[in-house]
């Protein structure tokens, strides 16, 4: 599943690509996509003026509506100067002004796309009511996350991975940002100090910034789809580097299970407290 990186590596290609550019028509031909069937009558005559990241969400901002749509799964978007003939996995197709179309391109079905009055504020989207602060966001401090885990009984690494506390962090990066802060992922959150969390949100945003920086991490199936490739699986230390030696201490990564998700850990580096 796309992480936040990747989701802003889609969404700031998209904005040097369509920025500006009138919807003239849209085709769905997989309706449960939509949350609503009037999405593709509403957007029609929109243009795509602003876009935005909240987590793993993209938010296109129009002249009334903010669009909002989540990758889950497999979701990808493509770009392309016609209609291709094939169009198995192409579930919503929209004719822009400039004679090209957005493809909306989802082996698994899973994505969805959400239609709303224009926000000042995203998080007041209904579908961002029970979305946590995002990792790049100032409201995501040091205090906010102590308070929302001091007291919970959950791993550290499912606490990360739940997008109610903060929004953005997957599998991938969960695994970086729990060696980045030398903490075993195992670690039950009410043991975690202020001082640990102070240290937890600070490699978040420098990790989700730093892969960010680099177009995300390329795994398995994940790519952005219009011509861009992510870098930052050049600079992973621990995630899928199972036997490997640590690049800090040179003992071997071992992988192990949290939460039933495939994690890897340094246990000589990371401590279990």
């Amino acid at each position: 599943m796309p992480e936040a990186p990747e989701v802003q590596t889609v969404l700031s290609t998209l904005e040097t690509q369509i920025q500006n550019l009138k919807i003239l028509k849209v085709d769905v031909f997989y309706e449960k996509i939509l949350a609503d069937p009037l999405i593709k009558e509403l957007l029609v005559g929109q243009s795509f003026l602003q876009f935005h990241r909240i987590g793993k969400y993209l938010i296109f901002t129009t002249e009334l509506y903010d669009f909002i749509v989540h990758l889950r799964m497999e979701g990808k978007f493509y770009l392309l100067n016609e209609i291709p003939k094939e169009k198995k996995h192409i579930h919503v197709i929209f004719s822009l002004s400039d004679g090209r179309f957005l493809c909306y391109h989802d082996t698994r079905k899973f994505g969805r796309m959400e239609l709303y009055p224009k926000q000042e504020d995203k998080y007041n989207c209904p579908a961002l009511k029970k979305v946590g602060w995002d990792v790049l966001d100032e409201r995501y401090t040091p205090m906010y996350l102590y308070s929302k885990i001091h007291t919970s009984k959950r791993s550290l690494k499912a606490v990360l991975l739940d997008q109610s506390i903060q929004a953005g962090i997957g599998n991938i990066y969960a695994d970086e940002i729990c060696f980045a802060s030398r903490l075993d992922p195992r670690t039950r959150a009410y043991r975690l100090s202020k001082k640990d969390c102070q240290i937890l949100v600070k490699e978040s945003k420098r990790i989700l910034a730093g892969a960010m920086k680099y177009g995300g991490t390329t795994i398995r199936s994940y790519t952005s789809s219009l011509g861009v490739t992510g870098l930052f699986q050049l600079k992973l230390h621990v995630h899928t580097k199972e036997g490997c030696p640590c690049d800090v201490c040179s003992n071997p990564v071992i992988k192990t299970f949290v939460n039933n998700r495939g994690t890897y850990i340094c246990t000589h580096c990371q401590k279990r407290k």
